[in-house]
């Protein structure tokens, strides 16, 4: 039997977790102890009221989410902050967080995954953060328009939807990069002009991208900052699971994002 303390550790240095660069509000690895061996693990994309009782529901002890418990900043344990850890510590359930340790993981990474899932190689880095590659990025010959549909098909099978800058119906794509979540920045979009991108990938971004987008000879697919992060924390807990021999779910709770 395996305690959530030993499987943390196990996944921190398969993650890099202390190597990788992230925000401060990400805390990555064990949130919450328990007390009980891990006996069934869950995976979600937030940690939130939905997923833990989602994780209750399923008699999960470990809850793997991307986005822990800190997300808001230093904040009383009153109202819904309370309500979450109160649960977790009532439940035994165990708490999990991996961000850009997860993202920027060569096999297990949203962006990586998202890639394969969209049937396109990865062949580099991109969406440069620090001292690390939160996306991926490779070359294609296709219609921008199929693009955006497999993005659309993606995103509404995983409980969003997807939408796109302008893009010319004759458009197409030569050279893609992903950067899964909210990826869009200054930074991203002159890395992309630099390195020759065409077509960016993401979950989420700002109005302002869309109208540069379009003057940079850049198109941009927005496939939901939920949908493009369900996919690493399913990975991470199947190979969770893998190693202590217990079964795993996920628990789906878009946002709408």
């Amino acid at each position: 039997m395996t305690s959530a303390t030993d499987l943390a550790l196990a996944a921190n240095d398969l993650l890099r977790c202390r190597e990788t660069p992230d925000y401060s509000l990400a805390l990555n690895g064990l949130q919450v102890d328990n007390r009980s061996p891990v006996t069934r693990i869950a995976a979600a994309v937030d940690c939130s009221q939905r997923t833990i009782q989602g994780a209750i529901d399923a008699n999960a002890n470990l809850l793997v989410v991307h986005h822990g418990l800190f997300w808001g900043g230093l904040q009383p344990l009153t109202g819904a902050h309370l309500a979450r850890v109160r649960a977790l510590l009532d439940h035994d359930i165990a708490l999990y967080a991996a961000h850009l340790p997860l993202d920027t993981h060569e096999t297990l990474g949203n962006s990586y995954l998202l890639a394969r899932a969209l049937d396109l190689a990865p062949e580099g880095g991109f969406g440069r953060y620090q001292s690390i590659f939160c996306g991926v990025q490779g070359r294609a010959d296709l219609l921008t328009s199929d693009l955006i549909s497999a993005c659309h098909r993606f995103a509404t099978a995983h409980g969003g939807q997807a939408i796109a800058s302008a893009a010319p119906p004759e458009r197409r794509t030569a050279r893609w990069g992903i950067v899964t979540g909210a990826g869009i920045n200054p930074e991203t979009m002159r890395e992309a002009v630099e390195l020759g991108i065409d077509t960016i990938i993401t979950g989420e971004g700002p109005h302002w991208s869309a109208v540069d987008a379009e003057e940079k000879g850049l198109v941009i697919v927005y496939a939901g900052h939920y949908a493009t992060e369900t996919l690493g924390v399913q990975a991470l807990a199947a190979w969770m699971a893998a190693r202590v021999g217990v079964p795993w779910s996920f628990v789906a709770a878009p946002t709408g994002l």
